[in-house]
């Protein structure tokens, strides 16, 4: 079997965590079996669509890494790739389940129809079409066309059918024909539905499997009778798993208390290889404890004996956790431009990219780097250092202690006279003042970081000091002693001035 997939988005929005799982899931496949993986825009929900949102779709997928064979940018033997542009190849088919009484018009207003569902629902049963519309002869159509009705093409279910199918990780599954009702394959302005567009489309583009989410699989029944109706083969499906939110409920887009589109965490200054790798794993098991896997990893061994029923819970700590991992693998200057954008915005670095402040952005990049887990997060880290704070409650406390006041004191008076103001000229000091002072490890070490940051706790503090500069240790520390009451060498620091 020659192996074709599609991931057809609605352009209706960003591409969400789930959207992009079901693209990767189909794209691992393809790729996988050596077939061909398809990009289709279904469009039909015109009053939903953004404007825009289709671009910003493909941008994110092919962010993510992910590519396409056929698709509305590329081109493709089994096109147009939008649904919109393919209403020539649904006309005819509709009409011949017209002529062959496998669908009729429905002149049903939407009024009617919602008191009709209305009434079901009073009655304890389940809503559905009660079929008013399927007596209506051709006569009465003409006889309504000219009354200026408006109507809705609907697909003649037929009754006392059992409709079962295969599906690749839920098993043998089962639907009732009597249970469907029947549903609109063209609505009142001509365009079809997703049900009948999917299907023919799936079709006429040769897929070989639909790869998609389970909340389709009450689909799948409506378009299985299409499929018979027009005496398709049908491809086969596989419904992957829901995406839940750590409450195990469905994760919903309108659940703001949480990152889920895919472009949010690009901007967010995340890496496309740790958003796929979590990804993967959402539904999906390597059969063993691993979870660092790369794409070329995910390709060879993807297969959906291994995608599990139960719902998959996305849990964006996890996420935090594996994109930290890729970050230490990225060199100082890659790591750099993941972060450059937003020291800008925080207004840490000028847009111009000047030569200091790169230099420092570097050095705080080097400085944070193990702590990283995403881009946005290095100005939160360290833009204290542009500013750093006067030493709170807690941190003069400690610098009340005499043997901390000293420490201070032998720690300037060492620093001071430094003409290299790097981090191992730092640490050199820091061990002539231990080997001078006996002084040793929160001893020294607090004091002179509550005295100099602030803080009594940060990342290495010789690299710290070194970052912050000269210029704005040395006055920090010699403020902070004479508040004491310290006596300093009068010459003491000159070598600075």
């Amino acid at each position: 079997m020659r192996i074709r997939v599609r991931y057809a988005p609605s352009p209706t929005g960003h591409l969400h965590i789930g959207g992009a799982r079901t693209a990767l899931f189909n794209w691992l496949f393809a790729r996988r079996h050596g077939g061909a993986m398809i990009l289709r825009i279904e469009d039909t929900d015109r009053a939903r669509q953004i404007p825009g949102a289709e671009d910003k779709m493909i941008e994110a997928l092919r962010w993510l890494g992910l590519d396409w064979d056929e698709g509305p940018d590329v081109g493709g033997a089994h096109g147009p790739y939008r649904s919109t542009e393919r209403l020539h190849l649904y006309r005819p088919l509709v009409n011949r389940l017209l002529e062959e009484k496998k669908a009729y018009r429905c002149y049903c207003t939407q009024e009617e129809l919602t008191a009709e569902r209305e009434q079901m629902r009073r009655r304890g049963l389940m809503p559905r079409y009660s079929g008013r519309c399927r007596g209506l002869t051709e006569d009465d159509w003409r006889r309504l066309d000219a009354e200026g009705r408006e109507f809705t093409v609907r697909f003649r279910v037929p009754e006392g059918q059992r409709i079962e199918f295969e599906d690749l990780v839920r098993g043998r599954v089962a639907f009732d024909s009597d249970g469907i009702g029947d549903f609109v394959i063209v609505k009142s302005d001509g365009i079809p539905t997703y049900h009948f567009a999917v299907t023919v489309d799936d079709h006429l583009m040769e897929i070989s499997h639909v790869i998609r989410g389970e909340e389709h699989l009450s689909n799948t029944a409506g378009q299985l009778l299409l499929y018979r109706a027009f005496g398709f083969p049908p491809p086969i499906f596989a419904h992957v798993p829901l995406i839940l939110n750590e409450s195990g409920k469905k994760l919903s887009k309108r659940d703001e208390t949480i990152v889920q589109f895919v472009e949010q965490y690009r901007d967010l200054g995340y890496v496309p290889e740790a958003v796929v790798n979590d990804l993967a794993l959402l539904g999906w098991s390597p059969g063993d404890d691993r979870e660092i896997l790369s794409l070329k990893e995910l390709v060879r061994e993807f297969s959906f004996d291994r995608v599990g029923k139960s719902g998959a819970v996305f849990d964006p700590r996890k996420l935090r956790w594996m994109n930290a991992h890729y970050l230490r693998g990225l060199s100082d200057e890659e790591l750099l431009e993941l972060c450059w954008p937003h020291l800008v915005a925080a207004g840490l670095a000028g847009s111009s990219a000047g030569a200091e402040d790169r230099q420092w952005a570097l050095r705080a990049v080097q400085l944070y780097r193990d702590q990283l887990e995403y881009g946005a997060q290095l100005p939160e880290l360290a833009g204290w250092l542009k500013n750093p704070p006067a030493p709170g409650p807690e941190e003069e406390e400690i610098l009340k202690e005499s043997s901390a006041q000293r420490a201070v004191a032998a720690f300037y008076q060492e620093v001071s006279n430094l003409s290299d103001w790097s981090p191992e000229e730092i640490q050199a000091v820091f061990k002539r003042v231990q080997k001078a002072t006996g002084l040793r490890g929160r001893g020294l070490f607090m004091p002179v970081r509550a005295a100099a940051t602030g803080r009594i706790h940060g990342p290495e503090l010789a690299r710290v000091l070194s970052l912050l500069g000269r210029d704005v240790v040395l006055p920090r520390l010699r403020d902070l002693l004479e508040r004491c009451g310290v006596h300093l060498p009068v010459d003491s620091g000159a070598m600075h001035k």
